[in-house]
């Protein structure tokens, strides 16, 4: 005979202090104890054998929350898996995902440090540090570094990549770079949504680099002054040496580059 479902009312459940097993139906029970605290039970029968869980006591979790909790159970049960093993699946990537919670900015202080040793220049490592600080800190530097995305980048490197185009592309390599270091470590996994290859997004937004840094050519002495500028530097000898003034010589007469003039003997 089936028991009839829902079975408890709230007043009761409420009021209950007597000891033993109360039926609400379907499989959940209230049990109370002799302490006069009561906690649910949710019974149900897997491969022949019968099993207990504990979806809660009644001071954390009300009558009608006790219900949805026994039906998702029993859902799971008929999807042929065990509701118990579900639960504890659940709580260890639970556990799992709050040990590995961790910012990017949290990240971003540990990369500087494990790679601060093999930067010499002190300049240029607070440059790094500032960059990512100003940039990035303020759109994900608080973020979970697993929930950093591409949406998120393009933040980031929206407002620079017009009026400072080689800062976007700098930011955006460090930011390449601290997301490898917690994909290692074990705090984000997939791709990595700052890298520059196979990204159309990136490439649309940022300048090729190429064309960010020009070349600025030193303007060519013209060649009525060529003799003027010849005797006035022929005065350190003739014979090249290192940077001697035989250089440019030699150079100048079209017999080479600066560095095929090396070592040459003026005639």
């Amino acid at each position: 005979m089936v028991r009839q479902v829902e079975n408890l009312s709230a007043k009761f459940v409420e009021k209950q202090k007597r000891p033993g097993y109360y039926f609400d139906g379907a499989g959940l029970d209230l049990q109370g104890s002799p302490t006069e605290s009561k906690s649910w039970i949710l019974r149900y029968t897997r491969f022949q054998k019968t099993r207990e869980m504990g979806p809660g006591s009644l001071q954390a979790i009300s009558l009608a929350e006790a219900r949805d909790t026994a039906r998702q159970y029993r859902k799971v049960l008929t999807e042929g898996k065990d509701p118990i093993e579900v639960r504890d699946a659940q709580k260890t990537e639970s556990r799992r995902k709050s040990s590995n919670t961790i910012s990017f900015a949290e990240c971003a202080k540990n990369y500087f440090a494990a790679h601060r040793s093999g930067w010499r220049n002190p300049k240029h490592i607070a440059q790094r540090e500032n960059s990512l600080e100003t940039y990035a800190g303020p759109v994900i530097g608080n973020l979970p570094v697993s929930d950093v995305d591409s949406a998120r980048v393009l933040r980031i490197l929206e407002p620079s990549s017009p009026e400072k185009p080689e800062t976007a592309i700098r930011v955006r390599g460090r930011i390449e770079h601290v997301l490898d270091w917690a994909k290692v470590r074990g705090y984000r996994s997939g791709d990595n949504p700052a890298r520059w290859r196979g990204r159309l997004d990136l490439a649309k937004l940022l300048p090729n680099r190429s064309k960010v840094q020009r070349v600025t050519h030193l303007a060519a002495l013209p060649h009525e002054q060529m003799n003027g500028f010849i005797e006035a530097t022929g005065s350190t000898g003739n014979r090249c040496q290192g940077t001697g003034a035989g250089h440019p010589h030699r150079s100048a007469r079209g017999g080479g580059t600066v560095c095929e003039a090396r070592g040459v003997r003026l005639g």
